[in-house]
């Protein structure tokens, strides 16, 4: 049994400035551009890009990107995330095509993939999802990939044809903790997403999820959230500060400060998770390589 000593989060008002270690540096560098040219080449969407995420310098710099596919207009209005909400026009049978051959160019070792959400269609775009995965694997064998996957709505045939395809690590985010869920996802529910990733790890897929802090959470109420995750069978977790994007976005309650992100590593493996990437600048897709 772990024996927690509880102690309040250190933090900064987010009244205050954007403390000094949420700070980062231009994209620059030949890598750089490279990654720019082929996803604009290609025509293809990035979280990087349509999420507004803090690392896009340092991890085109490093040649990978995180390509978001069925389209670039998501039916859910998480009132996080930077990705333009409304009606999905597009459904690009080409795209799992383009996503293979970009990824065979940029000559990386291990892929993500993720995509907006399409309750609209059926199977919740599980087809896009699988052919993208396959063109990949058939383009490029040598390469690893994770697909961040969104909430079915319990439409597990989808699940089941999206997780299929031979990628090694399955992640879908939690996002945030249990009370925070109808401000933070109105339209996801937090034993949903549980049980999404139960089934996963049912499948024999490694399975990954994240979260965000500095919501208003309280430390007692990210444990608990770890404890649900590994009672669901999750192996890696992610835990990164929220950084509001845009005004019309949740505000940031707080600045969480680096030695509270090592302290939530350092009891996320005392628990049980095989891996804990955790840092005021951790995205879901942050060092993925690591997490195989």
């Amino acid at each position: 049994m772990i024996e927690l000593n509880v102690v309040a989060p250190q933090q900064t008002p987010a009244t205050s400035r954007r403390p000094e270690w949420l700070r980062v540096k231009l994209p620059i560098g030949e890598n750089y551009r490279q990654v720019r040219r082929l996803v604009d080449d290609y025509k293809l969407h990035t979280i990087c890009q349509s999420g507004n995420c803090p690392n896009m310098g340092e991890c085109w710099g490093a040649g990978t990107a995180t390509f978001m596919i069925l389209g670039n207009t998501c039916t859910r209005s998480c009132s996080f995330c930077a990705v333009k909400t409304g009606r999905p026009t597009e459904y690009d049978e080409d795209e799992p095509r383009r996503v293979a051959e970009a990824i065979r160019l940029m000559g990386v070792k291990h892929a993500v993939i993720t995509s907006v959400n399409r309750d609209e269609l059926p199977d919740r775009g599980a087809e896009i999802w699988y052919q993208t995965v396959r063109a990949v694997k058939e383009s490029t064998p040598h390469v690893t990939i994770e697909t961040l996957i969104p909430d079915v709505r319990a439409t597990w045939s989808a699940l089941e044809r999206m997780i299929e395809a031979g990628q090694e690590v399955v992640s879908h985010n939690m996002e945030t903790v249990q009370r925070l869920y109808r401000k933070v996802r109105p339209q996801a529910k937090y034993e949903r997403s549980l049980e999404q990733i139960q089934r996963t790890k049912a499948y024999g897929k490694r399975t990954k999820s994240g979260i965000m802090v500095g919501l208003g959470e309280t430390e007692e109420e990210v444990f608990q959230t770890m404890d649900d995750l590994l009672a669901h069978g999750c192996d890696v977790l992610t835990i990164g500060q929220y950084l509001q994007p845009t005004k019309m976005h949740l505000e940031v309650a707080e600045f969480i400060h680096p030695d509270q992100f090592a302290r939530y590593k350092e009891v996320g493996l005392a628990k049980g998770f095989a891996f804990v990437e955790s840092g005021p600048l951790v995205r879901s897709s942050y060092h993925a390589e690591r997490h195989l």
